[in-house]
């Protein structure tokens, strides 16, 4: 029972954290927020028994991603000026 209320809470982060970062103007805020989202992601499937997807999402969707899209950012950033 509290297994699926931490899940539901954990889905109701996932959905909030993809709002901000769909809605949101600035940039930095929303590669932040959408690497919450893969973060809280990586939190629910260790719940339902998936280690190896958790390992797998934290490291790449989280991580990784996150990193690339810093990445970038910053590059885009030094070209404009």
């Amino acid at each position: 029972m509290i297994n699926l209320l931490i899940a539901i809470v954990i889905g109701i982060l996932i959905l909030i954290m993809a709002i901000v970062a769909i809605h949101n103007k600035n940039l930095v805020v929303g590669i932040i927020a959408a690497g919450a989202v893969s973060l809280f992601a990586s939190i629910l499937y260790l719940l339902l028994a998936a280690p190896d997807v958790a390992m797998t999402e934290a490291a790449i969707g989280s991580g990784l991603s996150t990193i690339i899209f810093f990445y970038v950012l910053n590059k885009i950033k030094k070209q404009n000026g």
